[in-house]
């Protein structure tokens, strides 16, 4: 066996070629496609990437594995403008080129928007919060409010979620940082929607726990499914509660 000069551990089984560069990647689930599992997307992207032909590297082993790491990836069924992986690349490769190229070879709803190269630290204890949208089909806006009113009014709000290890009981209020109501429409018409601020616990606090707490705590009542939409998530300012670009270090360090 030929070993490969420069590997973690060039003894190894299959060893592989060393990783020179690493991506940072902002994804979207948009439309229909924010059905797509987690599972889903991670092979729809290992597909992309071999019809791109990006020199993407892989771990050494029996069983080698490409070198991709998924951050906090949305629920099945939220939209999402905020999804985030990184890769590890065998050569340099053009951030803005290898966007193009990703983008070209993923189904349209799963878009590539944005590639940076990684400068330093790690891309996960960025991802410290999220803000969501949340359309409420058939719910007038002042009932909406209402329900805010009486859940921020609130000290705890314990809800249920089945887990792989049975039923947790979590306090969704103390991770919502920020939480309003206003009127918008959707598709089917006029409805209230919410903008929330949650931060990223163990275990991290959903949009469905949102509204969970809302019906307990403030009388929320739904008519229809409500859609969920990340649309930021990454460093979080204590200050006002807002959202940060988690890819802003890197592009300034360029």
């Amino acid at each position: 066996m030929t070993t490969l000069e420069g590997t973690p551990n060039p003894e190894a089984p299959n060893p592989q070629l060393p990783i020179v560069q690493k991506l940072r990647i902002r994804y979207t689930k948009r439309g229909r496609l924010r059905f797509t599992s987690h599972r889903d997307f991670a092979r729809a992207f290992e597909r992309a990437v071999r019809r791109a032909g990006i020199p993407i590297g892989f771990s050494s082993g029996f069983t080698p594995h490409p070198k991709i790491s998924y951050a906090n990836a949305s629920p099945t069924g939220a939209a999402s403008e905020a999804e985030y992986l990184e890769i590890g690349m065998t050569r340099p490769c053009d951030a803005d080129e290898v966007r193009a190229s990703l983008d070209a070879a993923l189904p349209p709803g799963l878009d590539i928007v944005d590639v940076v190269v990684a400068k330093s630290g790690s891309l996960a204890d960025q991802l410290q919060a999220s803000s969501w949208e949340i359309a409420l089909p058939g719910v007038v806006v002042e009932h909406a409010q209402d329900a805010v009113r009486r859940f921020l009014a609130t000290d705890e709000v314990l809800i249920e979620r089945m887990m792989k290890r049975g039923l947790r009981t979590l306090d969704c209020r103390d991770a919502v940082l920020a939480l309003s109501a206003r009127s918008g429409a959707t598709a089917a018409g006029p409805c209230a929607i919410l903008a929330v601020v949650v931060r990223h616990d163990t275990p991290s606090v959903r949009p469905d726990d949102v509204l969970a707490g809302l019906r307990s705590s403030g009388g929320l009542e739904l008519g229809q499914t409500p859609l969920a939409t990340r649309l930021a998530q990454g460093p979080l300012d204590s200050d006002n509660g807002t959202v940060g670009d988690p890819l802003a270090f890197d592009r300034d360090a360029s």
